[in-house]
């Protein structure tokens, strides 16, 4: 995501780019195909409203010129109030754009150093072994690391929709499935979930789950009504059978734009795959369910970034190797394709001997890197984008007030900092345009 991201920024503003990408000849863990940009999920991109941070900063994106914006703008299916995409559409336009620019040379091997001059390593969290080991050598010590999980998907067909209902919290739309359960249902579904046996882990790998995509048998674990406070909340909902509100759901969101495919939502699990089956049967709705793609927990690296990176993501120890994505240190493919988008400006800034460009603190965006490369953090996370990283405003507001302002002051302030820096046309260029060529940038994916 990053990386497609960054050799757009780098090609749009007349840099050549030699852009690296794995699969198909080593393939990953998490990742089942060979394109650009592959989502786990259609609601990977979660909220498009301005009263989320990071709807905020698709909207910062949007005015960037960002081609994975652009690109899911484009996919865009319906999930009520956010944005949720048809997966392969998405990853396949990001695919042919990049592959069709005359800029842009693809080479699908895999990297094993660090190549000399301009180069993004935007390798994400299952970087390979190999340039792994290089990384480490070159940092001088161990990597961070945390899990990361994904949910079960399921077929349309097999989803009992006598009991399984249509509805979005509060009435907003009819683009989630809800299977709702009784007090007995849930607290049996907890047991069986709890009971229920796991991936086994190896010695040397340390739990370290990221709070805000927590494994379905996590949060049973700190108490049985955690997922009922949690995913499973039934408020805004009313079952149409009764009239009455459940006393928790499954939600399931659409995944693919025909409506063939849905997720569970808050589902990502270490169960195995025989017991996944088994205990997500006992789902009312659920009891046929077919599953095209079961729940799974990897490993997710990143570096230190506080301590190795300059806020326009230089490493400190090299003017012309940056680093984005998610193994800076961002979580959510929307927060590691903007942490994109800014390596690829400042590369191409770089080249042509520009100044470096460092986002306002003010913006989602500029929020967000603040807070990855603040040099006196000591106990480093990664982190979503959201409105608690924003300086105060200058009065005091709160609730839904308080995000309008800062959402306000975010575009307000980018506007500004683009007319400063040239970039108040980014959005209009065309990214097909050859232009004249200078480079190459070296992009690791």
């Amino acid at each position: 995501m990053a990386g497609s991201e960054a050799a757009w920024q780098l090609a749009r503003h007349g840099v050549a780019v030699r852009l690296y990408e794995m699969r198909p000849v080593r393939p990953t863990e998490a990742h089942h195909t060979a394109g650009f940009a592959e989502l786990v999920c259609s609601n990977s991109l979660r909220s498009a409203s301005l009263e989320a941070a990071v709807g905020l900063l698709k909207e910062e994106m949007r005015r960037l010129g960002s081609l994975v914006m652009a690109a899911a703008d484009a996919a865009r299916v319906p999930a009520g109030l956010a944005l949720a995409v048809d997966r392969e559409v998405f990853s396949q336009s990001i695919t042919a754009t990049l592959t069709a620019h005359p800029l842009i040379e693809v080479r699908r091997e895999e990297v094993h150093d660090l190549p000399p001059g301009v180069t993004i390593v935007a390798s994400g969290p299952l970087t390979s072994p190999a340039l792994s080991e290089r990384l480490r050598a070159l940092f001088g010590s161990e990597y961070l690391y945390f899990y990361d999980a994904i949910s079960p998907i399921v077929t349309a067909e097999s989803i009992n929709t006598v009991i399984a209902f249509k509805a979005s919290r509060y009435d907003h739309g009819e683009d989630y499935l809800n299977c709702p359960l009784t007090r007995e249902e849930y607290y049996r579904l907890v047991d069986e979930i709890l009971a229920a046996e796991k991936v086994s882990e190896k010695e040397f790998e340390r739990r370290r789950y990221f709070e805000g995509c927590l494994p379905v048998e996590e949060m049973a674990r700190r108490g049985k009504d955690t997922l009922a406070f949690g995913p499973m909340k039934p408020v805004g909902l009313a079952d149409p059978r009764t009239g009455e509100r459940p006393y928790a759901v499954v939600q399931l969101r659409q995944d693919d734009r025909a409506g063939i495919l849905w997720g569970m939502v808050g589902f990502q699990t270490k169960m195995t795959y025989p017991e996944q089956r088994r205990v997500f049967r006992m789902i009312p709705g659920l009891e046929q369910a077919e599953f095209v793609r079961l729940g799974s927990l990897h490993r997710n690296t990143f570096i230190d970034s506080p301590r190795l990176l300059r806020p326009t993501l230089q490493f400190q120890g090299r003017d012309d190797l940056f680093f984005a994505g998610q193994m800076i240190g961002v979580e959510g493919y929307l927060e590691s394709a903007a942490a994109g988008l800014l390596a690829g400006l400042n590369a191409a800034r770089l080249v042509r001997s520009a100044p470096l460009l460092v986002t306002p603190p003010t913006t989602a965006l500029g929020s967000l890197l603040a807070y990855v490369t603040n040099s006196e953090r000591r106990d480093f996370q990664p982190m979503n984008a959201n409105y608690g990283l924003f300086p105060s405003l200058a009065r005091r507001l709160r609730g839904r007030e308080k995000k309008a302002a800062l959402a306000e002051r975010a575009l307000h302030d980018l506007a500004a900092w683009q007319e400063t820096h040239g970039l108040t046309h980014a959005a209009a260029a065309n990214p097909l345009q050859p232009g004249s060529s200078i480079g190459p940038a070296i992009l690791a994916i």
